[in-house]
């Protein structure tokens, strides 16, 4: 009797086991998440590593079924129609295969959101995900004011004053996000925890700060202005809108009249225009001249565009002996333009599609909503000047923020329905 035992006992100890390793698996995936948020502002290798580990370690604690609801969603299915049409516009673009799949490699992050919103539906711990982001920046943020304030230092940053990694575009996003994710929680729990409320709302005007008297990019101030007013009108409606506005107004006269490194920043931009008009390249001015270029490219092939990874040829075909070397990029320095460039209008509506489908996945009360609000909303305000979706760095933290925070909501407006009917 004992040896017949034996062979049902190994089973039902398999049995036992295997939900305790997908259970340690999801913790792993879980705390894997927190340091891929973390990493983003440092380190592209770490993020590229914990990416890995992350994938590894998520992949067989999710089922079809889960997965497959994402899919059916706009906010996971778009970001993964996108990422197809990339694969398809490999088809008719005219240049080699490793120009066409380099182009397709911006495309790739958009096949993690629905793996995100998945894992964080089922009631991942996103709060910590958002704490080790928060905590990460928090640490540059006070290493980027000593760079900038402590006298004698013979080394003051990376490329910029205040900037110890990566670059001031990057560093300059982070803090917005950071800051207004800050100051919409100080609104949150304003009456019930004045103390916490105002600990929240310093901390944000550090951030806020550093923007403005240490490094920044042109873009983000324009970036602060939009959240600014959105926060305004989804607290106090359109009284609140009029009310930031104002305060908007106020605080840039503020500014504009204590910040001499501000002042410069924009008084260079128009500058910038000014003799960019007259032959000479400057930043500005060749940015113009990137979307003047892609505009008339995208006339060529309005429909389905020119091919993924096509862009660099387009814009070497473009060059005249005259041309400024700088005027031939890889980058037209705007996502929509990008996106249509390679995709034509069918790729820039399912583009816009996406980024409508993610602001209607935040649109809710909660303070999570609110921090993907943040997230969306700054990232589509700077693709009009950057083709941040194909960048790295600030293409992960997109995914990442919309993943790990829709999900979150996801779970929690479930959970609301459920005590709902019970």
């Amino acid at each position: 009797m004992k040896a017949s035992a034996a062979p049902n006992s190994a089973p039902a100890a398999a049995g036992r086991r295997f939900p305790i390793v997908l259970d340690r698996l999801t913790q792993i995936s879980e705390g894997l998440a927190v340091g891929l948020a973390a990493s983003l502002p440092w380190s592209t290798s770490l993020t590229s590593t914990l990416l890995g580990l992350w994938l590894v370690t998520l992949i067989p604690t999710l089922d079809l079924r889960s997965l497959r609801r994402e899919l059916m969603t706009p906010a996971g299915g778009l970001p993964v129609a996108l990422w197809a049409m990339g694969a398809v516009g490999m088809l008719w673009a005219d240049v080699g295969w490793s120009e066409r799949l380099a182009g397709l490699s911006g495309y790739h992050k958009l096949l993690a959101v629905p793996l995100l919103l998945a894992q964080f539906r089922r009631g991942g711990r996103a709060h910590w995900v958002v704490f080790g982001f928060l905590v990460s920046c928090v640490a540059l943020l006070v290493l980027s004011w000593g760079l900038a304030t402590i006298p004698g230092l013979t080394w003051r940053g990376k490329l910029s004053v205040g900037v110890p990694v990566k670059d001031y575009i990057l560093q300059s996003e982070l803090f917005a996000i950071c800051a207004f994710g800050l100051i919409g929680q100080a609104v949150e729990i304003w009456q019930r925890r004045m103390r916490l409320a105002l600990v929240l709302v310093l901390v944000a005007a550090a951030f806020i700060g550093n923007l403005l008297y240490v490094e920044t990019a042109r873009t983000t101030l324009v970036v602060i202005v939009v959240l600014l007013v959105v926060l305004g009108f989804r607290k106090f409606g359109w009284a609140g809108m009029l009310g930031a506005a104002v305060i908007a107004a106020a605080l840039s006269v503020l500014v504009w009249n204590s910040s001499s490194y501000l002042r410069e920043r924009i008084m260079h931009a128009v500058e910038d225009v000014q003799i960019y008009e007259t032959g000479k390249a400057t930043t500005v001015g060749l940015r113009l001249g990137y979307w003047r270029t892609s505009l008339a490219d995208i006339a060529e092939a309005p429909v389905l565009g020119h091919g993924t990874g096509s862009i660099p040829e387009l814009f070497r075909r473009s060059a005249t002996a005259e041309t400024d070397p700088q005027s031939v990029t890889t980058n037209p320095h705007n996502q929509l333009l990008a996106v249509m460039l390679e995709l034509g209008l069918c790729g820039g509506v399912v583009l816009a599609a996406m980024w409508t489908a993610h602001v209607v996945l935040f649109h809710g009360p909660s303070l999570i909503s609110w921090f993907g609000l943040v997230i969306v909303l700054q990232s589509i305000v700077a693709c009009l000047f950057n083709s941040h979706l194909f960048d790295f760095t600030q293409g992960w933290l997109y995914v990442v923020g919309v993943g790990v925070l829709g999900g979150s909501v996801q779970h929690a407006r479930e959970q609301a329905r459920v005590r709902g009917l019970s």
